[in-house]
């Protein structure tokens, strides 16, 4: 069963910490421990497994995926593969650090360029529907993520958790939002976000990532009491 993927967004006004526009540049993170690429031709390499792996695990899942059909997706030889990783869990937690800062990096631009933290809540929003719409592996991935790599797995939401909770005091601080923010807060935004993007990326695109993302901006607004006049 589908579940959960967070959208890992820094603060509004925030440079994210290894963050590219594009998202599709590598962090040390995609790598295993001392086989991050040296040169160009090397990053072009890892990327490309890094998206055949993508492909292989999210349409064959962990267990049926294999090494051999990685590389054949990604037109390299075994060799170069074990280059970079030492095996299939290597290459899988690999592709959930960097799946995870890709979607980071997607959303930041918006993120970065909204007026205050309203607007930039809704941006992030609106811009993760988008990324997922072009990305829907990424539920499967981090899915299975929770069984063949806890740690990766709890890594991806508690450090999402913890930059939108970051980014709400600072936004308490400009006097943005509700003084009273806390993780709670941090985790329920978090969690309207993944299901969202389940329902609107995935399942079905009936609505425009904008109108999703207009509503939430509004019920975060006035939060879902009756309005009072």
């Amino acid at each position: 069963m589908q579940k959960r993927v967070a959208p890992a967004t820094p603060p509004a006004g925030q440079t994210p910490d290894l963050s590219t526009e594009t998202g599709r540049e590598l962090t040390a993170d995609a790598a295993g421990a001392g086989k991050t690429p040296r040169t160009e031709r090397g990053r072009k390499t890892m990327r490309a497994i890094l998206d055949a792996a993508a492909l292989e695990f999210g349409e064959r899942g962990f267990h049926d995926a294999s090494i051999s059909g990685i590389t054949r997706r990604a037109g390299v030889a075994l060799g170069s593969f074990y280059t970079y990783f030492d095996s299939k869990d290597a290459v899988f937690r690999a592709l959930v650090r960097d799946m995870s800062d890709q979607v980071r990096d997607h959303v930041a631009p918006g993120i970065r360029a909204a007026p205050d933290q309203l607007a930039a809540e809704r941006a992030g929003l609106r811009d993760f529907i988008a990324f997922v719409r072009g990305h829907k592996e990424l539920y499967r991935i981090i899915d299975e993520s929770e069984f063949v790599d806890p740690e990766s797995f709890r890594l991806h939401y508690s450090t999402t958790a913890d930059r939108i909770a970051a980014r709400l005091k600072a936004a308490a601080a400009r006097g943005e939002v509700r003084e009273d923010v806390s993780e709670i807060h941090a985790w329920a935004l978090m969690g309207i976000n993944v299901f969202l993007g389940l329902r609107y990326g995935v399942w079905e695109q009936d609505r425009s990532p904008a109108d999703v993302a207009d509503v939430i901006a509004d019920m975060l607004a006035a939060g879902i009491g009756p309005r009072r006049p």
